[in-house]
């Protein structure tokens, strides 16, 4: 991303796409909070494969969005997931050639690295791991549900939109 062109063009997409993020989840509240969450914003994950700017729009998105949810843990946590789950989706999208691969690696990180840091958040609140667990075991689904019954269907209309 450091590389990449930081102009109007940039600036217009990321806030559009941290816009869209933030619309979606407060939109769908109920789902998109709670120890059961289905974030159909997190669809949007996938869009580092085509867009660097989104690595900023998503970050803006998920942290103006969590300043509505569940506390101090998930803005900075949450926030912090969705950052690195860009950076890294951008990665395997400039190094993979297939669009299979690229959604299937590069969605690999927002649902890991959410199923694993965003339950942290319910830590707070009790010191039980197996609590932890089943947290994890929800983002995992919520995120994969999302990233790729949402994003998948967004990437490749986008990728055909732009021939």
């Amino acid at each position: 991303m450091l590389n990449e062109k930081f102009n109007a063009k940039f600036l217009t997409r990321a806030g559009i796409i941290g816009a869209v993020y933030v619309a979606l989840t407060l939109a769908l509240y109920p789902l998109s909070f709670g120890a059961v969450q289905v974030r159909i914003s997190e669809g949007l994950t996938l869009l580092p494969l085509i867009f660097p700017e989104s690595i900023v729009g998503l970050t803006v998105g998920c942290l103006i969005s969590n300043l509505f949810g569940n506390g101090v843990l998930d803005i900075v946590f949450g926030t912090l997931a969705t950052f690195l789950s860009a950076v890294l989706t951008r990665l395997v999208g400039k190094n993979l050639k297939s669009n299979a691969g690229k959604i299937i690696i590069g969605g690999i990180f927002p649902v890991l690295i959410n199923a694993i840091i965003v339950p942290f958040t319910f830590l707070a609140i009790t010191d039980s791991f197996m609590i932890y667990l089943i947290s994890a075991g929800q983002v995992f689904i919520g995120q994969t549900l999302s990233v790729y019954l949402v994003g998948t269907p967004l990437y490749f209309a986008i990728k055909k939109g732009r021939r």
